[in-house]
């Protein structure tokens, strides 16, 4: 495993992170115990940071964790977050994040956090986040119950100007650095590296799209970029390898990033992450790949309230959002 660098935190962090999100079901149903074997093997194999939510699953994913880190928790990095609950509920005031650390702590089994993040900024009020969330946090890490303090979001812009201005220690976006959208550099990487504050690029496969199976029916991009997403798959098969391998290669391969965070909830999802780490993607393949993109790269959806929307976000593609029944009764397990 190669290992870098959490910003100033001075933890070293494995190059690929567990995303606990599919241990929620977000992408499907799950077995338990073939989610506890994924968390075992990461671990056995060098991967050092689990990155979870209230939010994935509606709290089923911290609980899943929690039980499957019994043990070892003192093996591994802890990341979970606080102001997103659910689609529609957000609680961004600090007796709100104050409230959610304890709820946190429990379901996870244990005292206190690694770097604890307020979740998805861009649906809160730039002046509550910096004035209520962020505070909140910081006191929480006084108390011992935190270490770090991060924020996460998809727009570029929001992340990019509380970054510049408050003292944090983590930023996490997703969808903004992979091999359909890579407009993270143009935005939020320069203010990362000169403040010193670690860059986590979470969904490398854009969401799944990036994946022979393709984009979840709820994705909210365009359908022209799953198009492209399907020709560029049968490309990688014809040349021998995964759209998905190649995908990850390209992530990881960014030197400013700390950790690329990916989710998994099986086996075979944590042996084929570790499989691409320390690999280059074949340049002609990558150049090739690029070029098939260009028709449909950087496009970003609007996310949020509207006024943390970024220049240019097209309207997100809300056919099939809703969560199936069998979703749904996999949470309430």
């Amino acid at each position: 495993m190669i290992y870098k660098h959490l910003g100033k935190t001075g933890l070293k962090v494995s190059a690929i992170g567990f995303g606990g999100s599919p241990l929620g079901a977000e992408f499907g149903s799950v077995d338990p115990d073939e989610g506890r074997r994924a968390v075992d093997c990461a671990i056995d194999n060098g991967i050092n940071y689990f990155d979870v939510a209230p939010y994935y699953g509606r709290t089923l994913a911290e609980r899943r964790l929690g039980e499957f880190l019994e043990g070892k928790r003192d093996k591994i990095i802890l990341a979970s977050k606080a102001g997103r609950y659910d689609i529609a509920d957000f609680g961004f005031s600090a007796e709100r994040i104050t409230r959610s650390i304890d709820e946190s702590l429990k379901r996870l089994r244990t005292d206190y956090v690694d770097v604890y993040q307020v979740h998805d900024v861009e649906y809160g009020k730039r002046q509550q986040i910096i004035s209520e969330a962020l505070p909140a946090m910081f006191k929480l890490k006084q108390q011992g119950k935190i270490r770090f303090v991060g924020i996460t979001g998809y727009p570029l812009t929001p992340l990019k100007e509380i970054a510049d201005t408050e003292d944090i220690d983590t930023v996490l976006t997703y969808c903004r650095y992979n091999l359909m959208d890579t407009t993270m550099d143009d935005i939020l990487t320069p203010v990362a590296r000169r403040r010193g504050v670690a860059l986590l690029n979470a969904s490398p496969l854009h969401m799944r799209v990036l994946t022979e199976k393709g984009a979840p029916h709820w994705h909210p991009a365009p359908q022209r970029v799953f198009e492209v997403a399907k020709k560029v798959a049968e490309l990688c098969r014809q040349r021998s390898t995964t759209i998905s391998e190649l995908a990850m290669q390209f992530a990881i391969a960014h030197r400013d990033v700390s950790i690329t965070l990916v989710g998994m909830s099986k086996v075979r999802h944590v042996e084929a992450n570790l499989k691409v780490v320390g690999t280059e993607p074949a340049p002609d393949l990558l150049a090739e790949v690029l070029e098939m993109i260009k028709p449909v790269a950087n496009i970003c959806w609007k996310e949020g309230l509207p006024e943390n929307d970024d220049p240019g976000a097209v309207e997100k593609r809300t056919l099939g959002m809703e969560r199936s029944t069998s979703m749904q009764e996999e949470r309430e397990k």
